[in-house]
């Protein structure tokens, strides 16, 4: 194996996502996969997304991974890098391939995924003899995993629980349930449990706390998780709640978007809520970037959308309840009454 860089990057991130990223191949029309002559080669990873929202934000982040040596491979690195994204800890592995999965789009939309013996699955507590990640992560305000990565294998689930172990030093650690069932069908997701109460910070949707642990309400899922500072609630495309350890709540409505594209809509949400928090800004402008974030993902075929300029973020930021309700976010752009 060999890795990308020597020396991490000059700018310090403040942000280090660690986490499997896959190439994929997206059909050039509607149809069956066996009936499509020409196929998009995307890049697609949960933490990779999430890095990649951060430095859309102007936040300063690295992630961490391995890929194959192969084109597949450089493609990811080489897209991560052009986004703004530090990859001097990633390591090519000789041996492993990277991970691939297809969207088939007939007769509805869905992923297959082959990732079984990727490179990134045999990422593993070793990861800490890597002197460029120990400087990453010792200068790291905040640290990124989500529950992806210890359902690929014995050694990811080693590092995963390494890393909630280690000191923190002042650095917050969050994590995305990201419930993903095809990956647990012969492994614990009571696990899951374990791992989101470690965190300081854990986001997951309420469809995948009932699906994964049968927590049907905000009260079972604070209970199944008291042991982080708090708990961010994503009710579908209704509204996202904050729990407090204090037992109080903040909630924040979605807003109306004209969707595209479903993917990525998730992770953009985290990046958001993770940006504004980096900036210590009040709960509810936390969540309200997060909105804003994943509104900007939900009108693209990507997985990625565009930030908002910094004024016009601003603007909603402070928008009245009202203005806020009022605003759309289409293709051609945002709609609200709190813009001039």
């Amino acid at each position: 194996m060999a890795y990308v860089g020597t020396e991490p990057a000059v700018h310090n991130p403040q942000v280090v996502c660690l986490g499997e990223t896959m190439a994929v191949l997206l059909p050039g029309h509607p149809g069956p996969a066996e009936s499509v002559e020409e196929f998009r080669v995307g890049v697609g990873g949960a933490e990779s997304n999430v890095a990649c929202g951060l430095a859309g934000h102007g936040i300063t982040t690295a992630w961490v991974s391995r890929v194959g040596d192969d084109g597949f491979g450089l493609r990811i690195i080489s897209e991560l890098t052009a986004r703004g994204v530090d990859v001097s800890a990633v390591t090519i592995d000789h041996v492993r391939p990277t991970g691939l999965y297809l969207k088939e789009t007939h007769p509805h939309s869905r992923m297959r995924y082959y990732r079984t013996g990727s490179a990134a699955s045999a990422l593993g507590p070793d990861t800490f003899t890597d002197p460029v990640f120990n400087q990453l992560l010792s200068g790291a305000r905040l640290l990124h995993l989500s529950g992806i990565t210890p359902a690929l294998s014995d050694s990811c689930l080693g590092l995963i629980r390494a890393l909630l172990a280690a000191p923190r030093r002042g650095r917050t650690v969050s994590f995305d349930l990201n419930w993903r069932p095809a990956l647990w069908h012969d492994r614990d997701p009571a696990v899951l449990l374990e791992l989101g109460n470690a965190a300081d910070l854990l986001l997951l949707g309420a469809d995948e706390a009932e699906a994964a642990f049968g927590l049907s309400s905000h009260a079972a899922i604070r209970a199944a998780f008291p042991a982080p500072a708090t708990v961010v609630v994503k009710d579908s495309e209704h509204q996202v709640t904050v729990l407090r350890a204090d037992g109080s709540t903040v909630s924040e409505p979605a807003l109306v978007v004209e969707v595209v594209e479903p993917t990525g809509a998730g992770d953009g949400f985290a990046a958001g809520y993770l940006a504004a928090t980096l900036r210590g800004l009040d709960q509810r402008s936390r969540l309200r970037l997060g909105h804003l974030t994943a509104a900007t993902a939900l009108i693209t075929h990507g997985d990625h959308g565009v930030p908002p300029s910094p004024e016009l973020t601003a603007a909603l930021l402070a928008a009245s309840p009202d203005e806020w309700a009022a605003t759309r976010v289409t293709c051609a752009g945002i709609h609200s009454p709190a813009l001039p």
